[in-house]
């Protein structure tokens, strides 16, 4: 996530700047061709601006369209994440009110009380880097799955701007410190990791419940929590594993590269007609023609790095920084003063 509020000069040509060159070598390579062309005599590439522009038109509203859809996905998995947020700071809430000696015979101590707290608490953080790692595992339709250019910006953004938290070195480490080393093996191996991880904490729930440490309703309470898990980690799901309709995000790429193909036509017809710009008018055409290009082009990029918010790269869900700011405050709700540093925005990037 980018944290500043504008994105500076360095930023936008780290992004676009490479499409610049062969924007430039498009449409100084069409103007010469056109205009040696005109010199022979012939006029036949001549298009007029009318239908140009309403082709562009009509690109920017798709171009529009989706963008919008872009963001929702990307917000909506925002939504997700600050859910799962409040409800694991609930969690630890209750966990902590709800499991005691209230209803039990055979009283716990406040030790063995603490290690059961601890040890429900601590399982939901694993569940909360074990669904973390889970989304950052590439889908075929994501960038660094793409042709040879794209993957290798891809990779070269992430190792620059992500310092290596996009990496799965933060499961491994954490998962050691938040399950019992007997539940690392089975949970780890299992295809689903983190839905495994909430199963098996609806099974302690029923174990503490047999040992009135919970009543029914503390019970049923808690598993509502544990159901609320669910239910976020499936939206979260939804959106890695389904992807933006192709039909929808490759036609727009089409139309822009077309549009981006005709453009020099126009734009040197317009600059050449104006007789007030002389023999040069045709010239004065490569500038515009690459700055209208370049726009079209970052509508499509901005649309097209919106589409997948758990790539793990600058423009994604901040999940690392949001996984370890649960985990201070659930390790502050137990009392523990040894807690983990926060994730720090690095080169302007929260991962």
């Amino acid at each position: 996530m980018y944290v500043k509020k504008n994105f500076g000069w360095k930023a936008m040509m780290r992004f676009s700047g490479g499409h610049i060159i062969w924007l430039t070598l498009w449409a100084t390579g069409a103007t010469a061709f056109i205009e040696g062309l005109h010199g022979l005599g012939y006029e036949g590439f001549k298009i007029p601006w009318l239908p140009l522009s309403i082709i562009g038109t009509a690109v920017a509203f798709y171009l529009g369209f989706k963008n919008n859809s872009s963001y929702d996905r990307m917000w909506e998995a925002r939504k997700i994440w600050g859910a799962i947020v409040n409800s694991s700071r609930m969690w630890g809430s209750i966990v902590r009110a709800y499991v005691s000696n209230q209803f039990t015979g055979d009283n716990l101590t406040e030790e063995e009380l603490k290690d059961l707290h601890k040890r429900l608490i601590y399982r939901h953080i694993g569940w909360l880097y074990s669904l973390r790692s889970q989304l950052l595992i590439p889908t075929p339709w994501e960038h660094i799955n793409q042709s040879r250019m794209i993957r290798r910006s891809t990779e070269a953004t992430r190792a620059a701007l992500g310092i290596g938290l996009f990496q799965d070195e933060e499961t491994k480490n954490a998962l050691p410190r938040c399950l019992p080393q007997e539940e690392i093996d089975s949970l780890t191996n299992a295809q689903n990791t983190a839905t495994q991880i909430i199963d098996k904490q609806s099974q302690e729930l029923k174990e503490l419940r047999a040992k009135d440490l919970i009543d029914d309703f503390r019970h049923m309470e808690l598993q509502k929590v544990l159901n609320d898990f669910y239910t976020h980690q499936g939206k979260a799901e939804r959106i890695k594993k389904f992807p933006f309709p192709r039909q929808y995000g490759s036609m727009s790429f089409m139309f822009v590269g077309l549009f981006i193909f005709l453009l020099p036509f126009g734009m040197v017809t317009e600059f050449h007609d104006y007789k007030d710009f002389g023999d040069w008018g045709a010239w004065l055409s490569i500038p515009f023609t690459i700055v209208v290009g370049w726009v079209y082009l970052m509508m499509e990029l901005v649309g097209d790095y919106s589409e997948n918010p758990f790539e793990g790269l600058p423009n994604d869900i901040p999940m690392l920084a949001l996984c370890r700011t649960i985990e201070i405050d659930l390790k502050e709700m137990l009392g523990e003063t040894d807690l983990p540093p926060k994730i720090d925005a690095f080169n302007d990037i929260l991962m």
